[in-house]
């Protein structure tokens, strides 16, 4: 039965998510899938770089507990991330950290030395995409490892992954889409009667906004989102700069009705729209995404339906199991 050493850095909400995912289906990957999975490597802002070929306790690091590692990796901890993954040993990297929007780093060097010293790379920030979708990929086959990154839109739905093998010899013309779970959710408690920071404040109770909202209510996650899509599924080279870009934060309160991410070739665009009660964008309420697709031959349209952030670390989860089957 293979068993995979599996490293994470970054370890807020999603990675907690996804290891909550691994512990809980530890016995189904092993029944169904024939895999075994061992934490050997985690990297934090406060830890720092810590690897343990031998394992270390995925109890203790979802519970915040001191994490040590044995022997010979206690000796002195590693520097910098190759050094952590080959003392690590790792076979697969999450790469979980925060999205940078300007340069998609630290994220994507971790990606990069992932996949040069011979592990999977998985990632849940769309930094990469944007910035370095074409070098990551050809690393990848260089490498015959995986990049995947299933989870930087729309969670755990397969969106990359239904395209090309789902379905085969269509052409995307273009995408409409409500892709931020953040402004969702604020545009809905705006609409039962919240202020705007009343609703950020209940969005970030809800655990779906970060502390800083400013990537989401400026309409920069969105807007890296629709790049990605643009460059995967439809093989356009664009840059984010490319994105006429419109946030939330000058809506009057009394026009808030919902959000709209468009893409056609090139021109693409962020901005609130105004949409008729018939419209099934407009009926998407709490952190509810969609995603609509305009293909040659018909329309296809997925909704996710009030995602937490378990259904990012699904994501994780699905590309790792993807990554490492046949």
């Amino acid at each position: 039965m293979p068993s995979y050493n599996l490293a994470i850095v970054g370890m807020g909400n999603v990675a907690r998510a996804l290891l909550r995912l691994l512990i809980s289906k530890e016995t189904d990957l092993r029944r169904r899938y024939d895999i075994r999975w061992r934490l050997t490597g985690i990297a934090t802002r406060r830890l720092g770089w810590v690897a343990d070929p031998d394992g270390l306790n995925p109890l203790a690091v979802l519970h915040g507990h001191p994490v040590t590692p044995h022997g010979a990796a206690a000796a002195s901890p590693p520097r910098n991330v190759r050094e952590w993954l080959e003392r690590a040993r790792a076979d697969v990297l999450f790469e979980a950290t925060s999205l940078n929007v300007e340069t998609g780093q630290p994220a994507t060097d971790h990606l990069k030395a992932a996949l040069e010293c011979g592990a999977h790379a998985i990632t849940a920030n769309k930094g990469p995409i944007v910035h370095a979708y074409h070098e990551l990929c050809a690393l990848a086959k260089e490498a015959k490892k995986q990049f995947l990154f299933e989870s930087t839109v729309m969670d755990g739905v397969p969106v990359f992954s239904l395209f090309p093998f789902g379905l085969p010899a269509t052409d995307i013309r273009g995408f409409t889409g409500v892709l931020n779970s953040t402004t969702n959710v604020v545009l809905t408690e705006i609409e039962k009667g919240r202020s705007l920071d009343e609703a950020v404040k209940r969005a970030q109770a809800m655990g779906i906004a970060e502390t800083d909202p400013t990537a989401d209510l400026d309409g920069w996650d969105s807007a890296v989102k629709i790049v990605a899509l643009a460059i995967v599924l439809m093989g356009v080279d664009v840059k984010l700069e490319n994105v006429q870009r419109t946030g939330i934060r000058e809506l009057s309160e009394e026009k808030v009705r919902s959000v709209r991410s468009s893409g056609t070739g090139v021109d693409l665009r962020v901005s609130p729209e105004l949409l008729l009660t018939t419209d099934p964008l407009a009926n998407l309420e709490g952190s509810s995404s969609a995603l609509r697709f305009d293909l040659d031959v018909f329309g296809l349209s997925f909704v996710e339906h009030n995602p937490g952030v378990e259904a990012t670390g699904y994501g994780l989860l699905a590309d790792f199991l993807r990554a490492v089957q046949p």
